[in-house]
């Protein structure tokens, strides 16, 4: 049998952890944002991505991308799937070698 008190233990858990995570909202954003940003990948060459030492799976994904740029749906399908792709990874690190690239030159703005 269940005591009152495990209840309301429980309950304050639930709380906590919803209190925790980020709205729907900020989960949306990011989410686009790491689809832009991957968005972005798909427009640099093969030695610019291998410098990037992205994960196998994100590298391929963005050559696929690459490869399929004369059909419009399956363009769109592939972005949706590096974003995907994209929100399993840490953005920050990326963010900032790109950032540097293109501060030196070597990424248009």
């Amino acid at each position: 049998m269940r005591r009152p008190s495990d209840d309301r233990e429980e309950h304050d858990a639930e709380a906590l952890e919803t209190e925790l995570r980020p709205s729907k909202s900020a989960r949306k954003r990011a989410a686009l944002a790491a689809q832009k940003l991957g968005e972005e990948l798909t427009c640099l060459k093969a030695t610019e991505l291998e410098a990037l030492h992205l994960p196998d799976e994100l590298r391929e994904a963005i050559l696929e991308a690459q490869r399929i740029r004369s059909s419009r749906g399956g363009l769109a399908r592939q972005r949706q799937y590096i974003g995907k792709l994209m929100r399993e990874i840490e953005l920050e690190p990326l963010e900032r070698a790109l950032a540097m690239r293109r501060k030196s030159g070597v990424l248009p703005s």
